[in-house]
């Protein structure tokens, strides 16, 4: 990728936090200016604590339109990305190395974890949504292990293994399959930005 996207996608990610339970969000009202840093520091409790018995996150993201013709009209190079991830040349190639022949759409979206910020684990597989392999790919230079945001895929046997972030790098995986996004240390000296979607059975 060219540095200018690189740096339009890591600007364009500075977005308001996005979490899994849009109702607690609702009762301290709307997300924007409205919300006191004393009622962000109650909903950041409630989140962290949410954390610790099910499914949660927390990271700034910009949702990529799946239909093709927005994408292709938009000038935005973010969905220019995600529309070159679902040609007909990538979903081949994808279809080649997962064995899958049912791919036929890829989406996306832009991610950005900074400090703080983190995924529970899950296994993407979403009733409806025909998920059959997951893409992430990186645009973050320089990340140090010692950062956090590493993606990390669960064992059966409690042992998991992870993936530093790194620039210019495509990490593909086969839905459903345990995994997560490790913690951002207060330490990390950058963002963690990257492009990240799904490749899925053809909308019908």
């Amino acid at each position: 990728l060219s540095s200018s996207m690189i740096s339009i996608v890591n600007t364009e990610c500075h977005v308001p936090k996005t979490f899994s339970d849009l109702a607690k969000i609702a009762a301290w009202g709307r997300l924007g200016q409205s919300m006191t840093s004393q009622q962000w520091g109650a909903l950041n409790q409630a989140v962290l604590e949410a954390a610790r018995h099910g499914f949660q996150f927390r990271y700034g993201s910009i949702r990529v339109p799946d239909e093709e013709q927005t994408r292709r009209q938009s000038p935005h190079l973010l969905d220019a990305f995600v529309h070159f991830m679902a040609g007909p040349e990538v979903l081949a190639l994808v279809r080649a190395i997962t064995g899958s022949e049912a791919i036929g759409f890829a989406d996306g979206q832009a991610t950005r974890y900074v400090s703080g910020d983190f995924l529970t684990g899950h296994d993407d597989g979403v009733a409806g949504k025909n998920r059959h392999a997951a893409y992430v790919f990186g645009l973050t230079e320089g990340w140090r292990t010692e950062w956090g945001g590493l993606l990390m895929f669960h064992g059966a046997d409690g042992g998991f293994s992870g993936r530093v972030p790194a620039f210019n790098r495509l990490d593909l995986f086969r839905v459903p399959q345990l995994h997560s996004v490790s913690y951002v240390t207060p330490s990390a000296g950058a963002a963690r930005t990257s492009v990240t979607g799904w490749f899925r059975s053809a909308m019908g």
